[in-house]
């Protein structure tokens, strides 16, 4: 049976005419990239160094909830993520990455996913923000996105060893979770090297998901999940939210008819404007300007995933 596809030229063209005229200059060179056409990265991973600390981090509002000029570890899955869609994660950046991370990492190899240094800046109501001289604690939530996109390239780093052992141990304890951090652990499942491992964890987890009710199986009946502690009305996560790829461990967590529900939703909140609309708390006009370009193109590329061949 032909499917019809979600990501239909009326809504690339909509998704377009947002971008070129709301979207940073690094959303938009993300755009013409991936979907322009534009094969040469050379302007995505300029728009890229200019989030770059002089410490080897990332700031500058990369992660518009985080503001001001002191990297933070929370910032760096959107730069790897970058890297990795513009065919430049190599050594020479993963390594320099890696040693920023090591240097600002738990004695376990996990990450926080924020820093004493974000306190005199800018910051969400919802991220709190650790004391100066407080040890660091690493988080799944952060450690389990920049570990994943390392981990496909093949990066070897002591850090990065440090950092999949930390993430292996979280997954094997996680019991109560939250959608983000059930969100971090399966990207890092979906790279973890061992992969009969990482099959059974994500068996695992998915039944955790469903189990707790932090997905949202049928869009039109909202009562049917569960809110986190601290989320805003309707930050409902969707099966797509987990298994963002037709070929991601948490595929297998969703029947067909409950991944189409949600993929047909995600199609349809496209904005009059073009755009997709950000779920978490609104604490800034800026922010959610800055952050809705990026979730635009997630939302595309989550649709384009899904047409293509094995999609539903």
């Amino acid at each position: 049976m032909t499917r019809t596809a979600r990501l239909t030229d009326t809504r690339l063209d909509g998704a377009a005419a947002f971008l070129w005229t709301s979207g940073r200059v690094l959303e938009q060179r993300r755009f013409a990239h991936l979907f322009g056409g534009e094969s040469d990265p050379v302007g995505v991973l300029a728009a890229l160094d200019a989030h770059r600390s002089t410490d080897g981090g990332y700031a500058y509002g990369l992660e518009p909830d985080v503001r001001g000029p002191a990297a933070q570890p929370i910032a760096m899955p959107t730069a790897l993520l970058v890297l990795e869609e513009a065919g430049a994660l190599d050594e020479a950046r993963a390594r320099s990455v890696c040693d920023w991370l090591a240097a600002v990492a738990a004695p376990d190899g996990g990450v926080p996913v924020v820093l004493p240094s974000l306190r005199p800046y800018p910051h969400p109501p919802f991220v709190p923000v650790p004391e100066e001289g407080e040890p660091p604690i690493g988080a799944l939530l952060s450690t389990g996105q920049i570990v994943a996109p390392l981990l496909r390239r093949g990066i070897v780093h002591p850090w990065l060893t440090a950092a999949t052992a930390f993430c292996r141990t979280a997954v094997e304890n996680l019991r109560e979770t939250h959608p983000y951090e059930a969100g971090a652990a399966i990207r890092f499942l979906d790279a973890a090297p061992d992969t009969a491992w990482a099959r059974r964890e994500a068996a695992r987890l998915g039944e955790l998901v469903r189990e707790q009710r932090i997905v949202l199986l049928d869009p039109d009946r909202p009562e049917e999940a569960r809110l986190s502690p601290g989320y805003a009305p309707g930050e409902y996560h969707l099966p797509h939210d987990y298994a963002r790829r037709p070929d991601s461990l948490a595929r297998a967590w969703f029947t067909d008819a409950e991944l189409a529900r949600g993929l047909d939703h995600l199609a349809t909140e496209q904005q009059p404007d073009g755009g997709w609309p950000i779920h978490w708390a609104r604490w800034s006009a800026s922010t959610e300007s800055e952050a809705r370009p990026g979730v635009t193109l997630q939302a595309l590329l989550t649709l384009r995933a899904y047409d293509a061949p094995g999609g539903v």
